[in-house]
């Protein structure tokens, strides 16, 4: 089906549509695709731009491209997600069609350092709620989370820690909602971490300060992601 009516650049709508086809079965693990004569007929777009959204397919380990053979898709696509788009971490094992699960490790009232009340405007010696979870999808550890929430802003605390997603616990609780986050992204070693996520393979620490939709301070947090399992990207013009 052509997907020229999409105002969108060409290659984002191709990309959005295999993925979308994997998603339906329309492809399978392992599957070789159509040649790209074939497909670039049934996309109705050229053959240049299939093959660069094949090759941001394959940056983002969607699809195998053997030369002279042709495209696959993965055996296991991985999780994967826009770094410019803002999904919780119960979204993102959804979406990969995976069930969440949630290990609380540490769930205490703290007093918030000079540099936490900082990043969160209260002030020093504030009490704050420190949450350290581990995060599974289908029973495989896969992100560990530490959360920091304004205790002022929470009458039931309980709520942060039912093993649901903590944007929708702080809407549910808070009454506001998580609209957007400022985040930094590092490599990260620890022994501890990757000992309690069962990988010794790097970890990609993604430290973020989230805020409501009047621009406020909501939740603090650091999230460390095993780097096997995830793979975030963004898509960059030349201005």
């Amino acid at each position: 089906m052509s997907i020229k009516l999409d105002h969108r650049l060409l290659y984002l709508r191709v990309i959005e549509k295999i993925k979308q086809d994997i998603d339906a079965g329309v492809y399978r693990e392992g599957e070789k695709l159509p040649s790209e004569f074939e497909l670039s007929k049934q996309l109705g777009v050229s053959r240049a731009t299939l093959r660069e959204a094949l090759r941001i397919l394959e940056d983002e380990k969607f699809v195998v491209r053997k030369h002279g053979v042709g495209t696959f898709i993965s055996s296991k696509p991985p999780f994967t997600s826009g770094i410019e788009e803002l999904f919780s971490v119960t979204d993102m094992i959804t979406r990969a069609k995976m069930t969440p699960g949630t290990k609380v490790l540490v769930a205490e009232k703290v007093l918030a350092t000079e540099r936490e009340a900082d990043r969160l405007k209260i002030e020093p010696n504030s009490p704050i709620y420190r949450i350290v979870r581990i995060r599974y999808a289908d029973d495989t550890p896969v992100v560990y989370c530490v959360d920091k929430v304004p205790a002022h802003l929470v009458s039931n605390p309980e709520t942060l820690t039912e093993g649901k997603s903590l944007f929708d616990a702080l809407e549910k609780e808070v009454g506001r909602r998580v609209a957007y986050a400022i985040t930094h992204i590092e490599p990260s070693v620890s022994s501890d971490i990757s000992s309690q996520l069962q990988t010794d393979q790097p970890l990609l620490a993604l430290k973020q300060l989230h805020y409501d939709e009047s621009d406020l301070p909501l939740l603090d947090s650091a999230n460390f992601f095993r780097a096997d399992r995830f793979d975030f990207h963004v898509v960059r013009k030349r201005v």
